[in-house]
């Protein structure tokens, strides 16, 4: 049945703001987003940082590798003057940056872009941040970390990011999601937008009561699909424009 789907800003509002920046993280909150997307890395020096690639090169212009730096390291780094001269200056933050920028209400889904190593200092960073685990959601396209990590961190919920590849037929096809979905003790499915995502796969997952947030989605015809679906969530790079798209009022906290 028709919902009204949580709005989420995609690395934040990254088409007007430099990508997984506290910059792009808040311009998106300014935009009624009901909360932010953004990946996460470990450092040499065991520091959690908000950066999608291996390395800073995209979005920074050095050839630092997260797993090979320090966390000083990556924050002599510019990496918001390539959105901008508006933007000189945006730093690459580490998980408590944004923990504590999150606002009371708004939710952060934390993509995972490494493997278990993670684990002892995500929780630590949480338990420090002190934001409730209802407000958090991981996500992770590894299913052996999503098995690890709802075997570490059981009171938060972990989906399952999965994308799809069309070779006369989608695979992994819906059948073999569910499964998958299943064997790991996922809470849910994150999915890109595609049309294997009909009426038949979402009402599988909830009938099994898991949960479904879609990605990347900057389109409001294919926004507008998804609501009917009866997806939860709805990540953008364009929070602000897809709700005022769908004349979707804001979330009650």
């Amino acid at each position: 049945m028709p919902s009204t789907p949580l709005i989420i800003g995609h690395r934040g509002a990254s088409r007007d703001a430099p990508e997984n920046t506290l910059a792009s993280f808040r311009l998106a909150f300014e935009q009624e987003a009901d909360g932010i997307e953004a990946d996460f890395r470990l450092t040499r020096d065991g520091h959690i940082v908000c950066l999608h690639d291996a390395a800073a090169f995209r979005t920074a212009g050095s050839n630092l590798e997260v797993a090979a730096s320090t966390l000083a390291e990556l924050q002599r780094l510019d990496a918001g003057i390539w959105k901008g001269d508006r933007w000189r200056g945006e730093r690459i933050p580490a998980l408590a940056q944004v923990l504590e920028l999150l606002p009371a209400g708004k939710r952060l889904f934390i993509e995972l872009k490494c493997g278990a190593e993670i684990l002892d200092p995500l929780a630590a960073d949480l338990a420090r941040a002190g934001v409730p685990a209802d407000r958090i959601r991981f996500l992770a396209f590894d299913h052996l970390l999503v098995a690890a990590l709802k075997k570490r961190l059981p009171d938060y919920r972990t989906c399952w990011l999965c994308d799809y590849r069309w070779r006369g037929g989608w695979h992994p096809p819906a059948a073999e999601v569910l499964s998958r979905l299943a064997g790991i003790g996922a809470d849910g499915l994150a999915s890109r937008d595609r049309a294997i995502l009909d009426a038949s796969l979402v009402g599988e997952l909830r009938q099994r009561g898991l949960e479904i947030h879609v990605w990347t989605v900057d389109s409001a015809k294919s926004a507008r699909r998804l609501c009917d679906l009866g997806v939860d969530s709805i990540m953008t790079n364009r929070p602000g424009w897809l709700r005022r798209s769908l004349d979707l009022p804001r979330e009650r906290a």
